[in-house]
């Protein structure tokens, strides 16, 4: 299988990427060369689209001399994270600063150790804060004869105007359904059924519908979202929602990010002598680089939340959706297809006016968690806008199914 094998949905763009790198390779021979190669490249996206799948099979193509092939050592060295002249940036914390960012002004100046091209991707690239733009800015103006930037973002209007004028953007898609699921038959070997459930739930997101089909604990969370609803019948039952959703996002965090931080800390130790014979202990020693490590790690934690909210938040736009569907009688496939008695008890409860109303109230709390709101109050303040919406206070008198 080559590089692009995983970039599902996206031929169009995979094309320009494969042309791209077709003639990167013959401007190394002849730089005066008409070339569909550029410096600086920007992919946007939804999430789930696959922006960092085909960042990285960009680079590959373009350190791999067969363009991606996905079985020679370059590929094997990109894969792994090995190869000495792609560098990819995934922010740990919810902004990635003008520190980080420098670094990789100066490693992008650096002349490629094994192939034509040093090629850095920035997965997330509308974490970059306004200092780190700038900083970014000057190498994307006056790029380097042999330097690739590959930006990610969802949006162009996550990224700076300045930015993204100089850059080539490559725009992806949501993959459709049907291409998810049978990507994960044939690259998971997924049992057919389960992958039609997974992609349909995931809306088409990619890795979440990877992790719907192959594990079963992130179903089983799936599930109790969408009970979320129904947990809603006071203010304390509400409060008391808001917060297991948001223990439960925590606790899958915790289990994220608790073995990557014990490796980290354990890192920093031996490299500050620990097990050594010199004096002091090694933690005294790295006293001021563990701080440093500490902050990091609370902001991947704070990241990690974030993300795994909105993939809550996700969900019940779906389930949202599914209600609003079978209200109007809608002739469209359900995301929620297995979980037809509870939509059948939204749709029992309310009109489309509910329907709508709980949708917006959704969105809202998506547009406030993006926008750094306290994650307490937002999905409190959701959860009573629902048990609003489910008794009646909402209802703007449009007729029911």
């Amino acid at each position: 299988m080559s590089v692009w094998s995983a970039l599902v949905g996206q031929e169009s763009a995979a094309a320009q990427f494969r042309r791209a790198a077709a003639d990167a390779h013959a401007e190394a021979e002849d730089p005066a060369a008409t070339s569909a190669m550029t410096h600086a490249w920007l992919i946007v996206g939804p999430p789930g689209s696959g922006r960092s799948v085909a960042a990285v099979a960009f680079a590959s193509a373009l350190v791999c001399p067969d363009l991606g092939c996905g079985h020679c050592r370059a590929c094997a060295d990109v894969a792994s994270g090995m190869h000495p002249d792609v560098t990819v940036v995934r922010p740990s914390g919810v902004i990635m600063g003008v520190e980080q960012t420098r670094g990789l002004v100066g490693r992008i100046g650096v002349m490629p150790t094994r192939g034509d091209w040093n090629v850095i991707v920035i997965e997330d690239a509308d974490r970059l804060n306004e200092h780190a733009d700038n900083a970014l800015l000057k190498s994307l103006e006056e790029p380097p004869p042999h330097g690739v930037w590959v930006l990610c973002a969802p949006s162009l209007d996550d990224v700076l105007p300045t930015i993204r004028s100089r850059c080539r953007v490559v725009r992806l898609r949501t993959p459709p359904i049907d291409e998810v699921a049978e990507h994960l038959q044939q690259v998971d070997a997924v049992d057919p059924a389960m992958a039609s459930y997974a992609a349909r739930v995931a809306q088409g997101h990619i890795g979440r519908a990877r992790a719907l089909a192959t594990d079963p604990e992130v179903r089983v969370r799936h599930q109790r979202v969408l009970g979320f609803p129904h947990r809603l019948g006071s203010v304390a039952g509400c409060l008391a929602a808001a917060s297991e959703i948001i223990g439960d996002a925590r606790d899958q965090v915790g289990a994220v990010a608790e073995p990557l931080e014990a490796a980290e800390v354990a890192a920093v130790l031996r490299a500050h002598g620990e097990g050594g014979t010199g004096a002091g202990s090694a933690r005294s020693r790295a006293s001021s680089a563990l701080k440093e490590l500490e902050k990091d790690q609370r902001n991947r934690r704070r990241r990690l939340l974030r993300d795994e909210l909105d993939r809550v938040l996700l969900d019940l736009l779906g389930l949202y959706r599914d209600v609003l569907a079978v209200m109007c009688g809608a002739e469209v496939q359900l995301v929620n297809a297995q979980a037809r008695a509870e939509i059948e008890r939204l749709v029992a409860q309310g009109d489309p006016a509910t329907a709508l109303a709980a949708v917006s109230a959704v969105s809202h709390a998506r547009e406030s968690l993006a926008a750094d709101g306290s994650e307490e109050l937002v999905f409190a303040t959701l959860a009573l806008k629902l048990q609003q919406a489910s008794s009646g206070t909402a209802r703007a008198g449009l007729p029911r199914r």
